[in-house]
């Protein structure tokens, strides 16, 4: 092993990003989820009411994105860091000692918090790995974004555990995240290294040597040339990766808002339920695993269909889930299902157009795929309305997938007349 790989950051780097979303995930989201249960007791509102803040929050994560790429490319990925820890903070305090009326809750944590968190974890996260990383890019990514799904297992339960302590000051709870928000930032600051040019390396940690010698072989999954984003927004694989963003991520929004109002619906108990949910969560970091491997392995579109597959299985397995262990299997499908895709989303844009594009192709994603599928809780409670039942909305969930299983059959890797002379021909 070269000395360059012995001594590479960007394993160092992946612990530290790991680290980022953690905190700033399960703590501020899974945690505030909790505390704001606790804060009805204060603040009167309508279930509505209550729900709309997070569907607000699932816009401000996503449709700032475009900003956050700007920030990235103008600033670099430590200042949207730091950004999102400032919104954190700000969000945190803000829910600590001025939330009183039900605007004020959905103005800190619906837009302030999910600001924060849009620019505390997956546009800065993808792009430094993006940058870091070509041959183990998916692995490296897939790594990283298992923070998420630990996140949701233990900031949930923590913040609960520290609620039943106190008494149920939420408050005080609000200022717990506000210390850990401010704690990413000083992990940011003090461990987030741009480019590996920056530290005298380069990419996978490889020696100039050695990345000639594995050159052909990483061509077949990431483009040697440097797209721009003009370009690539000319292509056709950038508008069918698209499909695939809204398939992986209009069916969690769906889950999240209805899955455990489903199970309870067909006679699972509450407490099996929320179980099921924890389930749901679990099997996100088995599926970023999965599908970060495979896409260090085989071409982006085969990645995709297989996640979809994994997810329509989950979703004819939840139309019948009336018996707990059918309830935890479900979940376990449709939440690998989700992580596999979401992997497979990021490392596709960064394998198909290259890193110097990726910030600004992946915020604009986010962006047009936020307002595609942030709907999807008020659309499967509307359908269950009219029904008196979430089959249809299985249903639809289930077309979704299989839409983009065959817009995704098409999405080979997009050519440029300068790649065709460094691309093998018969790929």
């Amino acid at each position: 092993m070269s000395n360059n790989a012995q001594h590479f950051y960007g394993w160092k780097l992946v612990g530290a990003l790991w680290l980022l979303d953690f905190l700033n995930m399960g703590f501020p989201l899974y945690g505030g989820t909790i505390i704001n249960t606790y804060m009805l007791k204060d603040i009167q509102m309508s279930r509505s009411a209550f729900g709309l803040a997070v569907s607000l929050l699932n816009l401000a994560a996503g449709v700032p994105s475009v900003l956050i790429a700007a920030v990235i490319v103008r600033f670099g990925i430590r200042a949207a860091f730091g950004i999102g820890s400032a919104l954190l903070v700000f969000g945190s305090l803000w829910m600590a000692f001025i939330a009183s009326q039900p605007w004020h809750y959905m103005f800190g944590f619906g837009i302030v918090i999910g600001s924060g968190i849009g620019f505390g974890t997956i546009v800065p996260l993808s792009t430094a790995l993006a940058r870091w990383f070509k041959r183990y890019r998916g692995r490296a990514m897939a790594l990283a974004m298992t923070a998420s799904g630990v996140a949701g297992f233990i900031g949930a339960p923590a913040i609960n555990r520290l609620l039943e302590v106190n008494g149920g000051n939420w408050r005080q709870a609000w200022m717990v995240v506000a210390g850990i928000a401010l704690l990413s930032g000083a992990i940011a600051y003090l461990f987030i290294k741009e480019r590996p040019e920056d530290l005298g390396q380069s990419v996978d940690g490889l020696s100039g040597h050695d990345t000639d010698l594995r050159r052909s072989r990483g061509s077949e999954l990431s483009t040697p040339y440097a797209w721009t984003p003009a370009e690539a927004y000319r292509t056709l694989p950038y508008w069918l990766l698209f499909a695939g963003s809204v398939a992986c991520q209009f069916p969690f929004f769906f889950l999240m808002a209805h899955w455990v109002l489903h199970l309870k619906g067909v006679g699972i108990t509450a407490a099996n339920a929320a179980f099921a949910m924890g389930m749901l969560t679990l099997g996100g970091i088995g599926g970023r695993l999965i599908g970060g491997w495979l896409m260090d392995k085989i071409p982006a579109r085969f990645v995709f269909i297989l996640g979809f597959v994994c997810n329509i299985f989950g979703c004819f397995l939840a139309l019948s889930a009336d018996e707990p262990l059918a309830a935890y299997i479900a979940a376990i499908l449709l939440g690998t299902a989700f992580g596999w895709t979401f992997v497979a989303l990021n490392a596709a844009i960064a394998n198909f157009y290259g890193p110097a594009a990726f910030p600004r192709l992946m915020g604009m994603m986010l962006l047009i795929s936020a307002i595609a599928s942030s709907p999807a809780g008020l659309l499967g409670g509307r359908i269950f309305d009219l029904y008196r039942s979430y089959a249809p909305a299985f249903a639809l969930l289930i077309a979704i997938c299989v839409t983009a299983i065959v817009a995704l059959s098409f999405a080979k890797m997009p050519q440029n007349k300068n790649v065709a002379n460094c691309m093998n021909p018969t790929k």
